[in-house]
């Protein structure tokens, strides 16, 4: 039997397909971001327009009728509100149509559970780095079964300051992936470097990139910012790999499919005897099928939700999540 997974938190439509734990399909749809970034009403009405052929995509390619189909999971948080409520509506008008349960599933475990499920670890430490998120996460007991944060940035995820800075030195297209290009021929400047305990804070750092475009070059700068959000990060989890003694370290979310990140992330687990994984770049972008591997994980273990259970929060924590599955 299989679980379909509804991804719409920010510009990626997912719709993914999990049977065992096994991808049936993952197909994705983004919308196509300017240098104005991201409007979320805007990105809401590409979800809806495009929800319709996503989902009968994913199923042809799955190969599965409506028989087949166990369960419905949604992203509930966090992520953008209009663009969380057109996958909300749909996982609930599925729902109804199949007579299946419906699980609100949150966006960060499910970048977590996935690279976890695809590298077969137990207990990892995981540096889990997006646009909205960027945090050092770890699986604790008490009070209860959840992961819990042991550093985070206090003001914008990475992801969101390598976009900012992208559009700033008018990089097309304004995204990531484009600042890392340019940094491959870039040569290194002195820059903030801020890390409290296991948190990091990025905005100081962005302002200073910026302001270095007047009297350095676009390599030199996107090469030296990059360099020193990613020391900061890898400092931040070697600390917590240092306080909770675990021997396996993940790296995910859209930010993890940095080759620049995986490298420095290497070089500290390669120092300290720990395993390192990473999912491939199709499970490290947001998309549908970590949301239904996690809604097919919460359905064996047993959890259930009324439609009245299933809405949307922007601002879902991953440490507020009890698991429970092993």
């Amino acid at each position: 039997m299989a679980v379909i997974g509804i991804e719409s938190s920010a510009h990626t439509l997912g719709i993914g397909v999990i049977e065992g734990g096994k991808v049936l399909a993952n197909e994705m749809l983004m919308y196509p971001i300017t240098d104005k970034g991201i409007i979320p009403m805007k990105v809401a009405d590409f979800h809806t327009e495009n929800v319709r052929k996503a989902v009968s995509s994913a199923v042809k390619k799955a190969g599965i009728s409506a028989q087949d189909i166990e369960a419905i999971g949604y992203t509930k948080g966090p992520g953008l509100g209009p663009c969380l409520g057109v996958g909300n509506l749909i996982a609930k008008s599925l729902s109804m149509k199949y007579k299946v349960p419906l699980l609100p599933v949150n966006h960060a475990v499910a970048h977590l559970e996935i690279a976890k499920h695809i590298n077969g670890f137990r207990d990892p430490l995981a540096l889990y780095v997006s646009g909205g998120n960027s945090q050092v996460i770890g699986m604790e007991e008490e009070p209860f079964r959840h992961y819990h944060i042991y550093g985070e940035t206090f003001d914008i995820g990475v992801g969101n300051m390598f976009d900012n800075f992208a559009r700033k030195a008018k990089l097309v297209p304004s995204w990531g992936s484009t600042v890392a290009k340019a940094a491959e021929s870039g040569r290194y400047i002195q820059m903030p470097y801020t890390v409290k305990g296991m948190d990091f804070t990025f905005t100081g750092l962005l302002t200073n990139a910026v302001a270095q475009l007047k009297g350095h070059s676009v390599n030199d700068v996107a090469f030296s910012m990059q360099e020193t959000a990613f020391s900061m990060l890898c400092e931040a989890t070697e600390r917590a790999l240092m306080l909770t003694e675990k021997r396996e370290i993940i790296v995910c979310g859209g930010v993890a499919q940095s080759k620049r990140l995986k490298e420095m992330l290497l070089s500290v687990c390669n120092a300290h005897g720990t395993k390192f994984g990473f999912a491939p770049n199709e499970y490290n972008a947001d998309n549908g099928a970590m949301i239904a591997l996690v809604a097919e994980k919460m359905l064996r273990s047993g959890q259930h939700y009324s439609m009245m259970d299933c809405g949307v929060n922007q601002r879902y924590r991953i440490d507020s999540v009890k698991i429970t599955w092993k």
